[in-house]
């Protein structure tokens, strides 16, 4: 009897190699999600808009690198990014309980280590995304980000819980070392990748500048539609979800007055749904159609901004778990499939400048959010914020619902030219 499976991606070593370096990763930086901002809150006596602070600075590179960013990564061996990345990230967040040990921790250094590995973030994510359509067949797409996604959300089920765990028994600044050392094991598993690439890049020269190649990635996504309509709103989507999230967890410890450990179990909880989400995700859009799958997801995903000013602060615990729970499921279903989506329709030679144009659309929103959030919240109250989040952002995806993605029952083939046009009314797209 045979206790390993035996088909598909399981029988990838390189991809198996990748697929382990990031939920190692991943789940490292759930530590973090946590621990930097207790760290402010619980270490440094932050004030709310301090502790928001903390994520814009985190974001602030999706902002000011995405793009640039994807112009190099399509240039370079991806790999070799991957892996500098991540060693930078061990080094970086390395000096936060160096710090803290020597008694001498304090906010800048939070914010400049924030932005620093948000930088390298930057790089990781983007070169990761365009790195699997070259490691696995384009039909082998949609089981490969369900896998990706999968041990993710996993690692958000179990990194939260072990974030209050840690925070609550041994500090913040020890929670972050944590964080650390997966980018080291992480680092090391990418370095064990054998796959030959081919970077596929021309010689430096006029025809080749940074703003020609980066036109040509704008022009690509503005002019595509799926995408367009797509990052047009996720992020809008992202700029609201992070008015709310720039003070939620100030407004789950201060004012429902969850416990560290209490906080880390709720997220944990919720985390479960975004496991269910990936597993599910490939065998809803073969059912109901890739397109219905993305919007009807995108739509109802928002029920978990919604629980967090609908939970009662006698017993917020149950709404906040059901709402994330829920919030989970259809966010995960929603991004497996639009991410597949989005590297079937791209050429290979596009891949890095697509990714960091998406990436900065669907990112570079969320500090300024975080910005706004953080203020709304000292000024107008942290739970009128929180409204005003959730209201938004599931204003923000109804045009998605109006846009021809709707329509569009399977993944297109490879794109043979730049622009794909959707499919007329009725009409069925046959599977790549």
């Amino acid at each position: 009897m045979r206790a390993w499976p035996r088909g598909g991606l399981w029988r990838h070593p390189d991809f198996l190699r990748l697929w382990s370096a990031q939920t190692i990763s991943q789940l490292g930086s759930q530590v973090t999600f946590l621990a930097l901002p207790l760290a402010a809150i619980l270490v440094l006596d932050a004030s709310t808009f301090e502790v928001a602070l903390v994520g814009v600075f985190q974001l602030l590179p999706f902002l000011l690198l995405a793009l640039p960013a994807g112009v190099w990564i399509d240039r370079l061996p991806r790999r070799p990014v991957l892996i500098a990345a991540d060693v930078g990230r061990a080094v970086v967040l390395l000096s936060l309980p160096v710090a803290y040990w020597l008694d001498a921790l304090a906010l800048p250094h939070l914010y400049v280590a924030g932005f620093a590995a948000g930088a390298l973030t930057v790089f990781f994510d983007i070169a990761y995304l365009s790195y699997l359509p070259a490691l696995v067949e384009r039909s082998q797409l949609m089981e490969g980000n369900a896998k990706l996604e999968t041990t993710r959300s996993a690692a958000q089920v179990g990194g939260p819980g072990l974030a209050g765990i840690l925070v609550g028994a041994l500090t913040a600044p020890v929670a972050i070392l944590v964080d650390a050392l997966s980018y080291a094991v992480s680092a090391l598993l990418l370095s064990r990748i054998r796959h030959p690439e081919q970077t596929g890049r021309r010689e430096s020269g006029p025809e080749t500048s940074m703003r020609r190649e980066l036109r040509e990635g704008l022009s690509f996504v503005f002019r595509q539609p799926y995408l367009r309509i797509l990052v047009l709103a996720t992020g809008g989507a992202n700029f609201f979800w992070n008015i709310g999230g720039g003070v939620l967890i100030v407004y789950l410890v201060r004012t429902l007055d969850l416990s560290p450990a209490v906080l880390g179990l709720v997220l944990a909880v919720g985390e479960i749904g975004t496991v269910v989400g990936a597993v599910l995700s490939g065998r809803i859009a073969r059912r109901f159609g890739i397109g219905r799958t993305i919007v009807w997801a995108a739509l109802l995903t928002n029920i978990g901004i919604l629980a967090v000013p609908l939970a009662p602060p006698s017993r917020p615990e149950p709404v906040l778990m059901v709402g994330f729970l829920l919030g989970g499921l259809f966010g995960n279903i929603f991004n497996v499939n639009q991410l597949s989506l989005r590297q079937s329709i791209t050429p290979e030679r596009l891949q890095g400048r697509m990714n960091s144009v998406v990436r900065f659309m669907y990112w570079g929103p969320q500090p300024v959010g975080m910005v706004i959030g953080g203020a709304l919240g000292s000024t107008v109250g942290l739970r009128e914020t929180l409204w005003f989040s959730a209201c938004g952002a599931a204003l923000a995806m109804v045009p998605l619902a109006l846009n021809p993605i709707r329509r569009l029952d399977t993944i297109p083939e490879p794109p043979d030219h730049a622009l794909l046009s959707p499919p007329a009314p009725g009409a069925t797209v046959e599977p790549g």
